[in-house]
């Protein structure tokens, strides 16, 4: 019944899609029933089931893109499960699905390749990770930032098409497709930010003494990571963290820092350890599934006030010295000494 309801979608005209793809959501026995037919491998549905996700996605309309990457995560376990099992010929069709999709968003409507561009915040411009104003008892003056404070630009890309999974390419396909998914991390359903979660956990412990702790039974055998596929993960896990999956979040960000400390890996040490402290008595709500999503950042209090450690020779010289008095009339061989006032600042 559930295979019927999206097989119509071949049959719609152009001018329907919008309408059918937002009619996807009320669908409510649709997402439980394409979970369950893709956690069972050897599942006779599995290859239709990604046959139809792959060609909402291949449409280009963002709700129906939308709703196939909800199951990335449960597609890149049952990946990866499959893979440290050495059973590939179950997962044919999910690579292929997770190929395309990965085949499709590396080039732009012209069939040309991505560059990927990413800003680095300066440290002389506000954003949303920190004021400029924070820095004032380091004695740093915005003439002294502006030195410094040169945008650094990053790119990614051109991203190489890939026609199978491969060793040396599985986990840059993988990371990229995490990057897709976490780009559209607000329009993620809960069911799809605990399966995220629960992917971390599982690939992070699998093999290791945690996994006793942890009570998981599944595969026994470790799964090799990189430092960037953990990143990734930690991104998606600090969104789930904040907007009300707090329990299975906290066990999956202290899974991959458990699994970045074994494996040395500075980026996801670092990453991870500063959201885990921003976290740190933070009023985070297990309930908080519903109204808007966003992620708690500490935003420190503007002041007009200017600190006195922020004060240089170069500062004073912008600003004027009022005179006080007049100078004794001419004549006097001795002038009254003009009296300066210099203002000063509260700290």
């Amino acid at each position: 019944k559930n295979g019927d309801c999206v097989h119509v979608f071949q049959t719609l005209p152009d001018n329907a899609v919008s309408n059918y793809a937002a009619s996807l959501k009320d669908k409510g026995s649709l997402v439980p029933a394409l979970y369950k037919v893709i956690r069972e491998n050897y599942s006779d549905l599995l290859e239709p089931v990604c046959h139809q996700l792959f060609e909402f996605y291949r449409s280009g309309e963002p709700q129906l893109q939308r709703f196939t990457l909800q199951f990335l995560p449960e597609l890149l376990w049952s990946l990866l499960s499959v893979s440290a099992a050495r059973d590939p010929h179950t997962s044919g069709c999910i690579e292929a699905l997770l190929l395309g999709i990965y085949n499709l968003e590396i080039v732009d409507k012209d069939g040309q390749s991505k560059i990927l561009s990413f800003t680095v915040p300066s440290l002389s411009k506000p954003s949303v990770y920190h004021e400029p104003s924070t820095f004032g008892s380091m004695a740093l003056t915005e003439g002294a930032l502006s030195n410094h404070g040169l945008s650094r630009v990053v790119y990614s890309g051109p991203h190489l098409q890939r026609e199978t999974f491969t060793a040396q390419n599985r986990f840059e396909v993988l990371t990229f497709l995490l990057l897709c998914y976490n780009a559209v991390l607000s329009y993620m359903t809960s069911t799809s930010l605990q399966s995220l979660c629960q992917l971390s956990s599982r690939v992070c412990i699998c093999g290791y003494p945690r996994q006793q702790m942890r009570r998981y039974k599944g595969i026994n055998a470790r799964l090799t990571v990189t430092s960037e596929f953990l990143v990734q993960l930690i991104t998606g896990i600090h969104y789930a963290l904040c907007n009300g999956e707090v329990e299975v979040g906290s066990k999956a960000l202290d899974d991959v820092l458990y699994r970045a400390q074994l494996e040395l890996f500075p980026e996801a040490l670092l990453v991870g350890n500063a959201i885990k402290s921003s976290l740190h008595g933070a009023a985070l709500k297990s309930n908080n599934k519903e109204g808007a999503r966003s992620i708690q950042v500490e935003i420190t209090p503007t002041s007009s006030r200017i600190s006195r450690n922020a004060v240089t020779s170069l500062s004073i010289r912008g600003h004027r010295w009022k005179r006080h008095g007049k100078t004794q009339a001419s004549g006097n061989c001795h002038p009254r000494p003009t009296r300066y006032t210099v203002h000063t600042f509260s700290p």
